[in-house]
């Protein structure tokens, strides 16, 4: 038999719910609830396409030219971003992840990330997937394994479905956030502004027609426990919700409407918990994690 793109493929049932992790990358590549699709995934023969469901570290989203400096020294890191010439979602998306923990509805899945040129830390990461009634949870946990401090970012870049035959354009979406990051031509941040009066203010929600995002939102809105929970949902009340805990500040979402291929594009919407903003180990705005320190951070799915 061949190797899978994915690699080896961790199935979770809990009920009718079933979700699929993936080996490479330590990703969500699929989640089903009954006869519903609660992601826009990938197939088993597929390298996952448009970032799906993989866990972005130790930086989300972009880096300029792949750049930055870290108590004084300059790190070079590749550019994996060619059109932009940024380095984009870190360094863990095709690496393989393995087995730590497994059960019928859970799978814990650890990495150990090497010091590398451009980013000379060890970071052990591990991420756990859990799966009930109430829907799917990720946990997340780096340690800084070497003997100096080390930046760390963090996201995660589910894609949820849009129903059956409709696309995002048919679809609401509630994003409880009161700032956007202003972003260049490079998609890299300039400043903020509030969303108010915006067509990007979806606190209330909003059918999201032709609107195009590729943004990302801060000041989240969140609840007594310090939960925020950005609601996609399609004409007849059904969907998902991802929520995330207060180590996630900011959120990007992404209405796909230039994945490959243009077939694919506006049915997802990508909903992606981030730890920090884009750019964040060049402003210097990420976790500075001492030597042997962790840090966790939870988020999750559930279905509407």
């Amino acid at each position: 038999m061949s190797v899978l793109p994915s690699g080896e493929q961790h199935v979770l049932r809990s009920g009718d719910a079933e979700a699929v992790v993936v080996e490479v990358g330590g990703g969500l590549r699929t989640y089903t609830a009954g006869d519903r699709d609660v992601l826009d995934g990938w197939s088993e023969g597929e390298m996952a396409p448009d970032v799906r469901g993989h866990v972005l570290a130790p930086w989300p989203n972009r880096l300029r030219d792949g750049v930055y400096t870290w108590d004084g020294a300059e790190h070079v890191t590749p550019v994996t971003e060619r059109a932009l010439g940024t380095a984009i979602h870190g360094l863990v998306r095709f690496v393989p992840w393995r087995v730590l923990a497994r059960s019928a509805d859970a799978v814990v899945l650890e990495h150990l990330l090497h010091p590398q040129p451009g980013y000379p830390f060890a970071l052990r990461l591990r991420v756990g997937y859990e799966l009930s009634a109430g829907g799917l949870r990720v946990t997340t946990t780096a340690t800084n394994e070497g003997d100096a401090d080390a930046p760390y970012g963090e996201g995660h870049h589910p894609y949820l479905a849009a129903p059956p035959g409709l696309r995002v354009d048919d679809c609401t979406l509630v994003l409880p956030a009161a700032t956007r990051v202003l972003t260049d031509d490079r998609l890299l941040p300039v400043g903020t502004e509030s969303v108010h009066e915006t067509p990007f203010d979806l606190r209330a929600g909003r059918v999201l027609g032709d609107l195009r995002i590729d943004d990302c939102f801060t000041d989240l809105d969140r609840d007594a426990d310090g939960t925020a929970e950005v609601r996609f949902t399609g004409p007849d009340g059904h969907g998902a919700a991802v929520w995330m805990d207060a180590s996630y500040t900011h959120v990007q979402v992404f209405t796909g409407d230039v994945v490959e291929p243009p077939s694919r594009r506006r049915y997802g919407l990508a909903v992606e918990p981030m730890t920090c903003a884009p750019d964040a180990l060049r402003t210097g705005a990420v976790r500075r994690l001492a030597p042997g320190e962790s840090v966790t951070g939870t988020w999750g799915i559930r279905p509407l």
